[in-house]
């Protein structure tokens, strides 16, 4: 059964490139383990892709990342289970989070990720995104003409 935060299905070619990304990130050090080193990468703007565990116990742990990912035009992926993304970040124990911050290695996994991710994007964002914020030029004030004082 779906957790309620898991926003959109990964295919399995998918969950098994952003694991791969993943590790291949853990050799350069770009990749933050864990939901409050993740959350404070995408906060920062610093994430480029964000990974998150789909049974994660009790959901209300990580159920703020997709929001924060939607907000700040963050990819987010999902893998089926916290075992297998700990183990591809390097660690022992399960890990519900990680965030790929920087890794030229894992940087073209990362665009081939984002670009079949991108069709599944929560409808919300789909308008912010189709339809750019066009900023209005100002126009220039003419200067006011000046009061001759009388002497």
């Amino acid at each position: 059964m779906a957790k309620g935060y898991v926003k959109f299905e990964v295919s399995k070619e998918i969950s098994d490139k952003a694991l791969e990304a993943v590790r291949l990130a853990r050799q350069s050090n770009g990749v933050r383990k864990g939901v409050n080193e993740a959350t404070k990468s995408i906060e920062r703007g610093m994430a480029t892709l964000v990974v998150l565990a789909e049974d994660v116990e009790p959901e209300e742990v990580v159920m703020h990342i997709p929001m924060l990912c939607e907000q700040k035009r963050m990819n987010l992926v999902y893998v089926p289970t916290k075992q297998a993304l700990g183990n591809a970040a390097g660690l022992k124990v399960p890990c519900a989070a990680i965030a790929i911050e920087k890794s030229a290695e894992a940087e073209p996994l990362i665009k081939d990720i984002a670009s079949k991710i991108s069709g599944k994007m929560p409808a919300s964002e789909k308008k912010a995104e189709a339809a750019p914020v066009e900023k209005k030029e100002a126009k220039p004030k003419a200067p006011k003409p000046k009061k001759e004082e009388a002497k």
